[in-house]
Formats: structure tokens, C-alpha cells, sequence
């Protein structure tokens, strides 16, 4: 599958993909770490390719699953045409529908607006994360609807887990709403992060957790939270979801050594920085990943099948309506990459924020 090459004319191909498809030097490590993590993977319907360089996130995110489920050692069954995966892990067989949160028809796309220090100045997190909520909610809503119309009852589907595998990418600076937006629609836990780093004093043991019950949209509806905490979507087993599959890492895997990687780290000690190298980054495929488990689910996906070192999983106690977790104090938080390229005779320098 040949992803690189342009079959359009340049007003027609995503921003992303004329970015990595330039030609200027140290592209290449990234362009070949990109097909390192797609090794087999098949264009089942032929539109693969088009679709990677026109809209570019969706199938960047199938491409990130299909190489985190290769890593986790599971088997691909590719006869079905949907929903996107059939794996089998160990003694587990379930399905994965890949979805993308991605911006309203009148909201600006994540690549529209530039992450200058301004913007970041600027920056309304409780707004961020209200816009998030909104449109993830509107991606599961949309996954759950084919799921029970179109999937449900499909032999290799039926019995089955059911996951629903969802990546941000609706507004820019998508990624500063790390896994709040996604714990609120699915638990209503809500961190207030703007109201901790306004009055600090007020909370010595770092920000709290808050129901908000629901989220309004532009037009006055509400947005349901809390979708896991009532039987009504039991056809969905679990939510895997992160805000770091995202171009950064790539970079930050591509063992390029021109490109700097910043990232920050919780540990039981808490939280720590490390600046290096591509070349000798500790990153994995895996890290950033978080697995939210749905406590009604009809087939429960078990624990086990996404349990390793740094990927956060966390499930519901319904009669407690209390939150589990493992592996919370051990993961990946946030990530800057930094390129340094040459062309054109001069230097200059790239930064991508993730």
C-alpha cells in the first residue's frame, strides 16, 4: 500500500498529510515508522489510502490500533468487512469499531489555528472540555446507533465484546483535555482543572473530582454523563481511548535524532520530565493508553486483555458508584516534539504539541 505518494492535487489533501509528505530531510524517519506500524495491514474496501491523505484522522488512528494490537501479540481475522477489528487475545475474541471525535460543520478543525503562545495563554480549559465532551459524546452516540442497527446481530459480532475505540482531533488544542472530557461522559468525574489552578490554596491535595450531571450544548440540549453508569448501553463492553496517538508519537518513536522530545510522566512518586532525544526515548506504542470498562456490559471485556505496564484501565463500581483503577499512577500524561529540519539552505525548526 503505497500511502505516500499524492493521487491529489493539492487543495484537496489534508493539511497533515502534505506536512509529512514534503520531500525536506528527516521526513523520511517519520514516513518509516508510519509503515513499521502498519506491516500487514490490508485495504479491505480499496479507499484506505484516499482517505489517508483527504481526512487523514481516522485512518491515522486505525493505523496506531491496528499497530497496538500487533504489539499486544493479538490475532487479526480480516474476513469481515465491519466493524473495523476481530481479534483474538489469548482466549477473548471481541470486536473494535474505531471512531474520531472530530470538529462541528462551523467549528475550526485542530490544524486551524496556530499553538502560538497566545492561544495557550488564552486558553478556557473548562470551555476546551465542554466542546470536547460534546463532540466525543457525539462520536459514541453515533457508534453505539450502527453498532444496534447494522453489528448486533452479525454472527461473528453476536456473544461477543463489543469495543469502541475513540481518539480526539475536534478543536484545536485538542490535546491539553488529556482524559477529562472522556471520564465525565462516561462516569461524570470531572476535574475543574481551571478552578485548581485559579485558587491552588483551596485544594493542598491537588484538584478534586466533581458530578456535573450533564453539559450544554450551542443550542440549549444537554449532553448526558455518566453513560457507563446505568445498563442502557450494556451492548458497549469498553472505551479505548487516548489523547497521545497523535503525530507526536510518531515522532517520538521514529528514532529520528533531530527531533527533541519533552514528555511528562506520572509515577508513584509523582510527576517527572524527561527532555531526550528521539533516538533514546523511553516511549511505547502503548503509553498514553487508557482503557475505560463499561460495569453493565452484556460481554465483559476482561481485564487482562489490555493489562501492561503504563496503560491506565479504569471500571466501574455501580453499586458503589466509586471508579477503579490500575496502573493511574504509572502512565504517560503529555508529550512535546520538537523537530529540528534543513531545507531551503537554512535551518529551522517544527514543533508539534501532543
Amino acid at each position: 500500500m503505497d500511502l505516500f505518494t499524492p493521487l491529489f492535487d493539492q487543495d484537496k489533501l489534508h493539511q497533515h498529510f502534505k506536512t509529512i509528505s514534503d520531500g525536506r530531510v528527516g521526513r523520511h524517519y517519520q514516513r518509516d515508522e508510519i509503515l513499521r506500524w502498519m506491516d500487514g495491514f490490508p485495504d479491505r474496501d480499496n479507499k484506505f489510502v484516499k482517505e489517508f491523505q483527504t481526512t487523514f484522522n481516522s485512518s491515522f488512528w486505525e493505523i496506531y490500533l491496528y499497530a497496538t494490537f500487533r504489539e499486544y501479540g493479538f490475532s487479526f481475522d480480516w474476513k469481515h468487512a465491519a466493524p473495523d477489528f476481530l481479534v483474538t487475545a489469548a482466549d477473548t475474541t471481541f470486536t473494535v469499531e474505531a471512531t474520531t471525535a472530530n470538529h462541528a460543520t462551523d467549528g475550526t478543525p485542530e490544524w486551524g489555528e496556530p499553538l502560538m503562545p497566545e492561544f495557550f495563554e488564552n486558553i478556557e480549559l473548562n470551555e476546551l472540555n465542554r466542546i470536547a465532551i460534546i463532540r466525543l459524546a457525539n462520536a459514541f452516540m453515533s457508534k453505539s446507533k450502527k453498532y444496534l442497527e447494522k453489528y448486533a446481530n452479525h454472527g461473528h459480532v453476536k456473544g461477543r465484546p463489543f469495543v469502541l475505540a475513540i481518539a480526539p482531533f475536534e478543536q484545536p488544542g485538542f490535546h491539553l483535555q488529556a482524559y477529562r472530557p472522556i471520564e465525565a461522559l462516561l462516569f461524570d468525574h470531572y476535574v475543574d482543572e481551571a478552578e485548581y489552578l485559579a485558587n491552588p490554596e483551596r485544594f493542598p491535595n491537588g484538584p478534586i473530582t466533581k458530578s456535573l450531571g450533564s453539559v450544554a450544548k450551542d443550542n440549549g440540549s444537554e449532553i448526558e454523563l455518566g453513560l457507563f453508569q446505568n445498563p442502557r448501553f450494556r451492548h458497549i463492553s469498553a472505551v479505548v481511548f487516548s489523547h497521545l496517538a497523535t503525530w507526536g508519537k510518531v515522532d517520538a518513536m521514529c528514532q529520528n535524532p533531530d527531533a527533541i522530545i519533552s514528555s511528562v510522566w506520572l509515577t508513584p512518586e509523582g510527576m517527572k520530565r524527561a527532555v531526550v532525544r528521539a533516538s533514546e526515548g523511553p516511549e511505547k506504542i502503548t503509553d498514553g493508553l487508557r482503557i475505560y470498562h463499561n460495569p453493565y456490559a452484556t460481554n465483559p471485556l476482561p481485564l487482562g486483555v489490555f493489562r501492561r505496564e503504563g496503560v491506565v484501565q479504569f471500571w466501574g463500581d455501580h453499586e458503589t458508584q466509586s471508579l477503579c483503577q490500575e496502573q493511574a499512577e504509572n502512565c504517560l500524561q503529555s508529550r512535546t516534539a520538537m523537530t529540528f529540519l534543513k531545507g531551503n539552505n537554512k535551518d529551522f525548526e517544527e514543533q508539534v504539541v501532543s
